[in-house]
């Protein structure tokens, strides 16, 4: 058997009866709802976090760290769903923003002039918009409404591709620019849609290969290949982008100027990727080199479930292109979670591709399972 199915053929053996089972109850909505509550229990169980003057780096392992930030948008979503259950998820998350302060991190191991810019600090800023419009308590916005402003006023006329003072990579297109449309949307104010436009645009046309449809993850990879010669585009990376794309237009409406260039951007993409995805319904570690990366890549593999979910459900994907492709990858992420909730296959964290096994799990994994299993729900609802 040719290698890289053979590592396809193990995910489906060790998905066993539960994949099965959701090729026969893929859409059904309480079996989808059973399914995220697994997930979701599992992790709030084994949820840690390293706290400030701990040894680690808080910019990836703290209670506001980007790692759990995508963790808790994720399950931000599964509550709104969760039925009789919804408050509890509600009350963890609230407890996790009192804890945090309800503030943006300021204090982690970077250089010190990225600690106030940095994308991925700005991530945990969507879930605090988010729980300030849950509760109704604009309290709970106000240090991420203060952030952005400060950025806003104080942004470095440094190259785009000079540091991370700028969205230099492709994972900030998730991280930082819903913020500033969810503030738009909020306050009505166009200085965040003006300036998250800006700044996504710069890194667009750094970072966007227009002939391939992707995203390289940073300038470092321009001129690096694949052991196949193609060149290296992270599975992750682009399903930041596609993920991050359909958290701008959920906060859009759809009269806004700029609101066609991401609609385009999402489509292309998505056309890209689906085209991309192995018969199994998975995405890989590297897009354009499965054969060097043959295990199923969770992370990719939710955030672009996601993005699929949400073109169907507003229309902007036609169902006989892309339904397929959006069902046979949740069939696939299904595989992937364990009988006692965990998701295995999530890449660690990195910023190029790198293997994978069914023991590895993380976070932002299960938050993008989160997020792409309640954007089914809410599509065959």
């Amino acid at each position: 058997m040719n290698f890289p199915y053979l590592y396809l053929f193990l995910f489906f053996i060790v998905g066993g009866n539960n994949y099965c089972k959701a090729e026969n109850h893929l859409l059904e909505k309480s079996f989808i709802r059973k399914e995220l509550k697994k997930v979701a229990d599992w992790q709030i169980s084994q949820f840690q976090y390293e706290k400030e003057g701990s040894p680690g780096h808080l910019h990836d392992h703290g209670i506001d760290a980007w790692t759990n930030a995508v963790l808790y948008m994720g399950m931000a979503d599964w509550a709104k769903i969760a039925t009789n259950d919804s408050s509890n998820y509600y009350n963890w998350l609230y407890n996790i923003g009192r804890k945090s302060q309800w503030k943006l991190a300021e204090n982690f191991v970077l250089v010190p002039a990225y600690k106030l810019y940095h994308a991925d600090e700005l991530c945990i800023g969507q879930f605090f918009l988010e729980m300030g419009k849950v509760f109704r308590d604009e309290n709970l916005m106000t240090a991420t409404r203060a952030r952005a402003d400060w950025i806003i006023d104080n942004l470095p006329q440094d190259s785009i591709l000079s540091c991370k003072i700028h969205w230099s990579w492709c994972d900030a297109l998730f991280m930082a620019p819903a913020v500033y449309s969810r503030l738009s949307e909020w306050t009505q104010d166009d200085k965040y849609l003006a300036f998250m436009d800006q700044c996504f645009k710069q890194t667009y046309h750094q970072l966007y290969d227009s002939g391939e449809c992707l995203f390289f993850r940073d300038k470092s990879y321009f001129n690096k290949k694949e052991k196949n010669g193609q060149k290296i585009f992270w599975g992750r990376g682009n399903g930041w982008v596609v993920a991050g794309l359909v958290n701008i237009l959920k906060t859009l409406p759809p009269e806004s100027p700029y609101r066609p260039f991401y609609e385009n951007l999402f489509k292309e993409m998505l056309e890209r990727l689906v085209a991309l995805q192995d018969p199994s319904g998975c995405w890989h570690a590297s897009l354009l080199d499965a054969a060097s990366y043959p295990a199923p890549e969770t992370s990719a593999s939710a955030l672009i479930t996601y993005a699929l979910a949400f073109g169907l459900r507003m229309q902007l994907l036609p169902e006989e292109k892309y339904r397929s492709a959006m069902e046979k990858a949740w069939s696939a992420l299904l595989s992937a979670v364990g009988d006692r909730g965990k998701l295995g296959w999530v890449q660690p964290i990195g910023a190029d591709p790198k293997s994978v096994t069914k023991y590895m799990t993380s976070a932002y994994g299960v938050g993008a399972f989160l997020m792409a299993g309640t954007e089914i729900y809410f599509l065959v609802n």
